[in-house]
């Protein structure tokens, strides 16, 4: 517990929040003392966090915790990786989504649409699916969001396809609304996906435990359930998304997400499931020596070790390369960025020969927009971009790239383009 208290009041330090005193800076791990503070919080607000967060890990090791399950051993994690197989997919939405609220929100569920898709999935050898879920249509129905989760869990199965839900998620619109969903901006990457949860939880961390009952709720409804890979708990917690809403962020959104993303580790394993948990790494090329508080709360409870990288192959060899000292599966959830030298050849390729899972984000062009880069945020487009930035089929399902395609199922042993 020592440990932990101590990188959290590192994070808190690195934010800015610290004594008002010069003397007293050290106390916090911050800097030496009168060294300049970048971001500095007013002290108020940064004395509410550190108690909030000193609660928070009486609650984990109150009385009773020990009966908590702990996170996997090597072994097991291991043993999971040799039965399950190597995992290779993309990170999916249909293309009559903008996000995921339009997804799964019972008005817009598209099964038509899934159906097909997941069938183009199938038809690369793609073998499992990274797909995001959302704590609203949980609050508005759980019956009706359970029962849809399980008939998208059917189709996949299906097509031979495996699901690893992701439960919540700090990137993009921090204000999600119910309802029906904004169309989206024109020619603008992911104009329309929103956060999970909104800001209205992170503004207020003692709110956090609100989200324990969606977090159980469908963990423990598919604790069992084989059809189900395993679970990314938290998609890039803390990102601050500077050049789209950056504007509109709490000032206090990395402390209520470090915190919620230790609660939900917890909250988790108290369900038992059979799957693992993880949540990806996401900052820098994942040097120990650099890690934030969020790196090492993520490298130190998943179970199985995930990552995002958008780099060449160089970067993702040396992504790889910081990340096997901890000998427990890899699996890059989210790569592929064709302008960036994040491309399907030869990373793909690599990343089976060395055993690593692997993810690509985007799958058939619809209204998430993401064939347009991460810079339409800031640099007007008025047609298709010269590169697709994500993505790998037209709506139509016809490959947008055929050399591509064909590379994809050399890799994953798909001769031909079938689906059932």
């Amino acid at each position: 517990m020592n440990r932990q208290m101590g990188e959290w009041k590192e994070e808190l330090s690195e934010r800015g929040c610290v004594e008002d005193q010069p003397q007293r800076v050290a106390t916090f791990g911050a800097a030496a003392a009168g060294a300049p503070l970048p971001r500095t919080q007013p002290r108020s607000v940064c004395h509410s966090i550190m108690v909030v967060l000193l609660l928070a890990i009486s609650a984990v090791r109150a009385p009773g915790a020990d009966t908590v399950p702990q996170r996997w051993t090597e072994q097991k994690a291991n043993d999971w990786w040799k039965q399950t197989g190597w995992l290779v997919g993309c990170n999916f939405i249909p293309s009559t989504a903008v996000n995921e609220l339009e997804m799964w929100q019972a008005d817009t569920y598209d099964p038509v649409t899934i159906d097909r898709e997941l069938g183009l999935a199938q038809g690369l050898g793609f073998n499992c699916v990274r797909v995001f879920l959302h704590d609203i249509p949980w609050q508005e129905d759980h019956a009706g969001y359970l029962k849809r989760i399980n008939g998208f869990l059917n189709l996949a199965h299906k097509h031979h396809i495996k699901v690893m839900f992701v439960l919540f998620d700090s990137c993009w619109n921090p204000n999600p609304q119910p309802g029906p969903q904004p169309l989206p901006r024109p020619f603008v990457h992911n104009s329309g996906w929103v956060q999970c949860p909104g800001a209205d939880y992170m503004a207020h961390p003692e709110r956090l435990d609100e989200l324990k009952p969606y977090v159980q709720g469908i963990v423990g409804h598919f604790r069992n359930d084989k059809r189900i890979a395993f679970w990314d708990v938290y998609n890039e917690p803390g990102n601050m998304n500077g050049h789209s809403y950056g504007s509109q962020e709490p000032p206090n959104k990395r402390e209520s997400a470090l915190l919620l993303l230790q609660k939900t580790f917890v909250w988790a394993r108290e369900e038992k499931p059979i799957q693992p948990l993880t949540s990806g790494m996401w900052e820098g090329d994942f040097d120990p020596a650099k890690f934030s508080a969020f790196d090492r709360l993520q490298v130190n409870q998943s179970d199985i070790i995930t990552f995002h990288d958008y780099g060449n192959l160089e970067m993702e060899e040396r992504c790889v390369q910081n990340l096997r000292r901890y000998g427990r599966p890899i699996i890059c959830t989210e790569y592929m960025a064709r302008p960036m030298g994040s491309t399907f050849n030869p990373i793909l390729g690599w990343f089976k020969d060395n055993d690593v899972g692997a993810f690509n984000w985007g799958f058939v062009s619809g209204k998430t927009q993401t064939i347009y880069p991460w810079d339409s945020w800031d640099k007007t487009y008025t047609a298709e971009p010269p590169v697709w930035f994500h993505d790998i089929f037209h709506t139509d399902g016809t490959p947008y790239i055929a050399a591509e395609v064909q590379y994809i199922r050399s890799v994953t042993g798909v001769a031909a383009a079938k689906s059932n």
